[in-house]
């Protein structure tokens, strides 16, 4: 095993030598608000980083990953994002379907759904949120009903990223009789998504793209043994593929956000805002954040829901911070019908960032009550 130096050393090496021609061009494509930018090329980019073994550096070497340490994760994440290598579209099932099948998944879906995610030969989207329950996970009214060797699941998921770009959605669904609440009989379900009884509608943002999907089950299907653990134990499960979304992959979206604060305090020092004094300030301020962001991250004990909060508050600010700075041309669009500079995509995306992957509220709560050991809030 290389030492993380040496590792460091290979991957940033294989990118400078890689990302040439072609792929040149992808660099600081797609990311949050942008993943409608050259979708293909990345995709034809992430196929052939497969090709050479650089996808799934974190999984077990007997299920094609590297087996590299959680150091070598940070190394790899880093130099991906300072080589400005464009935004990866098989985040969803390597980063987390991948780590959850490979702990919770039997060895038959192992065999069937992680070498296809390895190749990035299928995608993957995350059916969690509905519109009466998307942070409250546990409200969700999504059903499944066992037919012979089938589940034939019934409902609606919003907030679906790139399930317009997917053939496969993992899907939480109520798999146990009427009147089962919360927690309790849940069922987390491998579904394909071009079949009939499958609707995809994109969602217009306020960025003008469609990232997010509407996904509509009206008697859709998936095998019997496409369930992740035991039926009934769903939420389990999904809880655990949440903790891999708030992995060592936050590290190289640190690197993005650095990139970011630095364009912004350059901006900044050209337009002559940085010499206003509170703005100044804030920035000094916006800069005290990231460095503690990555202190906090390369710490590795850190509660995810501490994490979650702490990051996505922080980018939201700087989003605001970005049009301050900018002043009254923020307000004017770059071109027509609806054309956004970079900073004014940044600060309209970020409003999502304390809203999704857990909200901000849920997430206060989930602290006080689980790490803090506060009283529980009254539910009705």
């Amino acid at each position: 095993m290389s030492t993380v130096e040496e590792f460091r050393t290979e991957v940033r090496d294989w990118l400078r030598t890689r990302l040439t021609g072609d792929f040149a061009a992808l660099k600081g494509r797609g990311g949050p608000g942008r993943e409608h930018e050259a979708f293909a090329g990345r995709l034809a980019w992430e196929r052939h980083m497969a090709a050479h073994g650089w996808t799934c550096v974190g999984w077990p070497e007997r299920y094609g990953g590297r087996g590299a340490s959680i150091e070598q994760q940070i190394a790899f994440h880093e130099e991906y994002a300072l080589a400005d290598a464009p935004a990866r579209v098989n985040h969803i099932g390597e980063q987390l379907l991948g780590p959850t099948l490979i702990e919770h998944g039997t060895e038959e879906q192992k065999a069937r759904f992680l070498p296809p995610i390895r190749a990035v030969e299928e995608l993957w989207c995350q059916g969690y949120s509905e519109p009466d329950a998307g942070s409250d996970l546990a409200g969700l009214r999504t059903r499944a009903v066992r037919e012979g060797d089938e589940w034939v699941i019934t409902g609606q998921k919003t907030w679906t990223s790139l399930a317009h770009e997917s053939q496969w959605c993992f899907v939480v669904a109520r798999t146990e009789a009427p009147g089962t609440r919360r927690h309790s009989g849940l069922s987390y379900l491998l579904v394909p998504l071009d079949q009939p009884g499958v609707e995809i509608r994109p969602i217009v943002q306020l960025t003008g793209t469609s990232e997010f999907n509407e996904v509509y089950f009206d008697g859709a299907r998936t095998a019997a043994s496409h369930v992740v653990g035991a039926p009934g134990d769903g939420w389990r499960i999904a809880m655990a593929t949440l903790g891999y979304e708030r992995g060592v992959s936050t590290l190289g979206q640190q690197v993005g956000f650095r990139r970011e604060w630095e364009g912004l305090a350059e901006l900044a020092r050209r337009t002559g805002a940085a010499a206003d004094p509170l703005l100044r300030d804030r920035l000094v301020r916006s800069w005290i954040g990231l460095e503690t962001l990555r202190a906090t991250a390369l710490r590795g004990d850190v509660d995810a829901s501490t994490a979650k909060l702490a990051w996505s508050h922080w980018h939201r600010d700087l989003g605001e911070l970005a049009l301050d700075v900018r002043g009254a041309a923020s307000l004017l669009a770059a071109g027509e019908p609806y054309e956004l500079d970079d900073w004014q995509r940044l600060f309209l995306f970020s409003r999502a960032d304390t809203v999704y992957a857990g909200s901000s509220e849920i997430q206060r709560n989930i602290i006080a009550e689980r790490v803090l050991g506060l009283p529980k809030e009254a539910r009705a």
